[in-house]
């Protein structure tokens, strides 16, 4: 397991939006992060790593000039329509896979503005009792191999 780390870039622009991810000395690599730099006046804040089925998903959106509590905001997904929400904030209680898309946000400060897109990924809940069964088998068939 990686333990802590950080990365500091300097000078931030839209040139540095990319993918990221940590490597230790060995090659371990954690989970990448899409990272998506600009500079229009409105954020989609959404997560960085993907949402597991069953959990909940929550997207807010903000301007540079609006105070949050008072935030209209119209979101979209794949850019359908999904709602209004006078909080800035919307949640998906259970998300599922139809639920994974692009997400982009709208707001009105002096004109209507929108957000970058930003892809939401869902991932599939696992069954616990099985995954570590599974390892354990996994394990015990390696190690035969090599006797």
């Amino acid at each position: 397991m990686l333990g802590p780390s950080t990365c500091n870039i300097s000078s931030l622009t839209p040139s540095a939006s990319g993918v990221y991810w940590c490597q230790s000395e060995s090659g371990e690599r954690s989970n990448a992060v899409n990272i998506t730099v600009h500079s229009g006046n409105v954020i989609l804040e959404s997560p960085v790593h993907p949402v597991k089925e069953g959990e909940q998903l929550t997207l807010s959106c903000s301007g540079r000039k609006s105070v949050k509590s008072n935030l209209s905001a119209t979101f979209y997904k794949d850019g359908l329509h999904v709602a209004n929400q006078t909080s800035g904030t919307i949640t998906v209680p259970n998300i599922s896979k139809k639920d994974e898309g692009s997400y982009v946000c709208e707001i009105e400060e002096e004109r209507k503005r929108r957000s970058p897109g930003s892809w939401v990924s869902v991932r599939a809940a696992r069954d616990e009792r099985r995954g570590p069964r599974k390892t354990l088998k996994t394990m015990y068939q390696k190690s035969k191999d090599i006797l």
